[in-house]
């Protein structure tokens, strides 16, 4: 009698040729994506329907690991919206990730009740060490292709930022910076470029970090947008030939920490007159008629505005089409959240590795869903209005 759950490895021993079987896998999967693809655009392939919703884009390559090798994809794109196919499961890297990670803290007798009980949960108490070895490097291999990717192309804007998560480290358990990079380059599009870990935001950590992007290709950058952290700001200046732009929602926050309840309402309705400008002149005239309306009632308010006028309002002398994108952190803060609620899962890390195991992961998820989709981050024709650099606007490195 047939097994109709027979698993692919006995069925690739029936079959005798691995080519054959994949070519079957991947015909099938072919078929799903088209059957997929023609229920959102509401119309077979080719057809004319007055009732189309939308229009084929072409294909994007993929290839898919499955147990019985490789098989390569080609995934239709859409005019209009986003596809991705159902059957490729889009966040199973960084659930395997974490899965990984909980694995590993709990055979090396380092897990926290939280993982203790994800561990009997999830039915992984009969796990070994080679088992969890097997899987992070499986895991590891992945994330640090990803991670050590080359850098092609130009990219006009940088944004940098930290995190920061529990690890144990030497039996204590300390707090660790997660550093992250994201770029746009001259075709609009925004990817993750990089990712680091370093026990503070020391200035050094900072300058090795955004060298190591350079080594792999960066260039080209003309804004980085980080937060007013001093190791950030002097790495910068340091290591990039750009314009710095201090996030404008931090700024905020400094700002009106040094004032009362009733100052704050007040400061926060002048300062966003400045924002509301339509170009960098007219905002630097309201930043400083502002500064001066503050001076006598609000002396330290009016300092930190004279001292920040220049970071702040940097990203005007960019597109006005970019500015809503350039003014703040706001592009990697969103991506730190995520990763804030997926590592909670784990509260604290065993080690580095695991860490950059699972960030790396999560990582990767974004890049594919950012990748998918067809509008870009930013116009070609509004990136292409700041020109073409040639790679000028990047120091020498330091040996």
């Amino acid at each position: 009698m047939t097994n109709p759950n027979m698993d692919l490895q006995a069925l690739l021993e029936k079959v005798g040729d691995p080519d054959l079987l994949r070519e079957m896998i991947a015909f099938t999967a072919q078929r799903l994506m088209e059957l997929e693809v023609e229920t959102r655009t509401g119309a077979a392939h080719g057809a004319r329907d007055p009732d189309r919703l939308t229009h084929r884009n072409g294909y994007r390559a993929r290839d898919w690991q499955t147990r019985a090798g490789t098989v390569d994809l080609q995934i239709p794109k859409l005019r209009k919206g986003t596809y991705f196919p159902s059957f490729l499961e889009p966040r199973r890297m960084a659930e395997k990730a974490i899965t990984a990670v909980v694995q590993e803290a709990y055979v090396h007798g380092v897990s926290t009740r939280s993982v203790d009980d994800l561990v009997q949960a999830l039915g992984m108490s009969g796990i070994s060490k080679s088992q969890v070895s097997r899987l992070c490097e499986e895991i590891d291999e992945k994330v640090n292709a990803f991670l050590n990717r080359p850098i092609d192309a130009e990219w006009r804007y940088l944004w940098v930022d930290a995190t920061y998560l529990k690890m144990r480290q030497g039996g204590r358990v300390v707090s660790v910076a997660v550093t992250l990079a994201v770029g746009v380059n001259t075709d609009g599009r925004r990817e993750f470029l990089g990712l680091a870990v370093g026990n503070s935001e020391a200035e050094t950590f900072w300058t090795d970090f955004l060298r190591s992007l350079l080594r792999r290709g960066l260039r080209g950058v003309q804004l980085v947008i980080s937060d007013a952290h001093e190791g950030i700001k002097a790495a910068v200046s340091k290591v990039f030939n750009a314009t710095w732009q201090r996030c404008r929602v931090h700024f905020m926050r400094a700002l009106l920490a040094h004032a009362n309840r009733q100052g704050r309402r007040i400061a926060a309705a002048f300062v966003g007159t400045v924002f509301a400008q339509e170009t960098h002149a007219a905002a630097k005239t309201q930043w400083r008629k502002i500064a001066d309306q503050m001076r006598p009632s609000l002396p330290k308010l009016a300092g930190l505005m004279d001292e920040a006028e220049d970071d702040v309002l940097a990203y005007m002398t960019f597109p006005a089409a970019h500015w809503a994108k350039l003014h703040s952190t706001n592009p990697i803060e969103r991506p730190n959240a995520e990763i804030k609620r997926r590592t909670n899962v784990v509260g604290i890390f065993p080690n580095q590795a695991s860490i950059i195991r699972l960030v790396g992961a999560i990582l990767m998820e974004q890049n594919d869903e950012w990748a998918v989709q067809r509008a870009r981050y930013m116009t070609l024709e509004t990136i292409a209005s700041l020109g073409h650099t040639d790679g000028v606007g990047v120091p020498a490195l330091a040996a």
